[in-house]
């Protein structure tokens, strides 16, 4: 019993060390299913219904391994990704991927602003000022709290993913066909249509499930939190929590989506068909639930994405930024992010927009700028004169060059068939 002792106390030591971490990779990955991805994962699982569930795993796996070179480089070096990148490419290069992200955000936040108009039509509530209330409160939230509190509110946010597990068990789908599909795809004619369809689908899953935003905002939210390097080994282990959770809700949201639309040929085009498509099949409860899950991440993406292009920002630039700072002492960093919450309110208003080409088009651009994003990760991590010891395995060097190239070779033939309208 005595023997025993010592490992206990280790074990429990190890296990506060990890909750002590326990926030930025977790909320990253968590928030890649905001709203814009609960739509895209929803269009990916009508339109091309199981077999898209096969890439799961190779993003999942992808995910892991860029997320860690994220949090690895602000927990060693002690800056953020966007002030390296500024440091050692200078400010044009700064400039240029900073205005591709903040123009991609815009989207990815306007579709999530978009979710709160969502849940007010489907829950008969009047839908303008529901989300200018949202709005204030997500303002209200980021700028009166501080870093401890919101990543808590965060945390606790992630609890409410649980709805799309009920969603996909009440819809009854056929669970041997959709787990099949996760080693390979099989149960649908691949015709040249399909096929087309799903490697343009697929990068936009990619696209929004390893998100350019993400790399900053790990970064930078670890940055924020003060974690040391002696810590690294527990935010590594994080990391990799966070991207199997992450993905975890993602398979059932596709399987509800399947199940419900793909099997029964029903079209989609957006997160509010989703979940009125879902209740012939599972039920108002399950329905409602996947309208609250829809708002849920909205909030959470909202915040993050549009956090992630202050921080941006205040790195490329040379401003100061933390959620521990002042308004007086950061204006700029929250000015910014108020910018983006009214432009976004004011886009959702305008009448004839069409959310479903903003999202993929969204998520068409994230995926456009991963291979740049990828290079300055790679490059930086592999390089002992700014990571020293604690530079990338030659697996995650490879297995992160080798998702570049596909993401780029897919983004390519994405230009080409849309060109050509093949």
């Amino acid at each position: 019993m005595n023997k025993l002792l010592p490992i206990f106390r280790n074990s429990r030591l190890r296990l506060l060390i990890f909750l002590s971490i326990l926030g930025p990779a977790t909320i990253t990955a968590m928030a890649d299913n905001d709203a814009n991805g609960v739509a895209m994962y929803a269009i990916a699982g009508a339109k091309l219904g199981y077999p898209i569930l096969f890439i799961l795993i190779w993003i999942t796996v992808l995910l892991a391994i860029t997320q860690e070179m994220g949090i690895r480089i602000s927990l060693v070096t002690r800056k953020g990704f966007g002030s390296l990148i500024r440091e050692r490419h200078g400010v044009r290069a700064s400039v240029w991927i900073f205005l591709a992200l903040f123009i991609a955000n815009m989207g990815v936040i306007t579709a999530n602003v978009a979710a709160f108009k969502t849940t007010a039509e489907l829950m008969n509530l009047p839908a303008t000022p529901l989300v200018l209330i949202m709005i204030v409160i997500t303002f209200l939230f980021v700028i009166k709290g501080n870093y401890k509190s919101i990543q808590t509110i965060m945390l606790m946010s992630c609890v409410f993913y649980l709805a799309y597990i009920f969603s996909a068990f009440e819809v009854k789908p056929d669970w041997n066909l959709a787990l099949g599909n996760l080693i390979f795809p099989h149960g649908v004619h691949f015709s040249p249509e399909y096929l087309k369809n799903y490697l343009i689908i697929g990068l936009g899953v990619v696209g929004t499930t390893i998100t350019p935003w993400g790399q900053f905002f790990i970064s930078s939210f670890g940055l924020d939190k003060n974690i040391g390097p002696e810590k690294l080994k527990y935010s590594q282990l994080e990391t990799y929590w966070g991207a199997f959770l992450t993905n975890f809700f993602s398979l059932f949201m596709i399987i509800a989506t399947a199940a419900a639309l793909f099997a029964h040929n029903i079209l989609l085009t957006d997160g509010n068909q989703a979940a009125m498509a879902i209740e012939p099949f599972a039920g108002k409860l399950a329905a409602s639930l996947f309208a609250f899950g829809i708002m849920n991440a909205g909030f959470m993406g909202i915040i993050t994405v549009g956090l992630s292009t202050t921080y941006a920002f205040s790195e490329f630039f040379g401003f100061s930024s933390g959620l521990d700072s002042s308004y007086r002492e950061s204006k700029s960093f929250y000015i910014l992010f108020l910018i983006q919450l009214i432009a976004a309110f004011f886009i959702v208003l305008l009448p004839g927009i069409d959310l479903f080409k903003i999202v993929m088009t969204t998520q068409i651009i994230n995926a456009f700028m991963l291979p740049p994003i990828f290079y300055f990760l790679i490059s930086f991590t592999s390089n002992p004169a700014i990571m020293g010891k604690f530079i990338s395995t030659p697996f995650q060097k490879w297995f992160a060059i080798g998702g570049t190239v596909f993401i780029a070779t897919a983004s390519v033939f994405t230009i080409i068939a849309t060109i050509l309208n093949l």
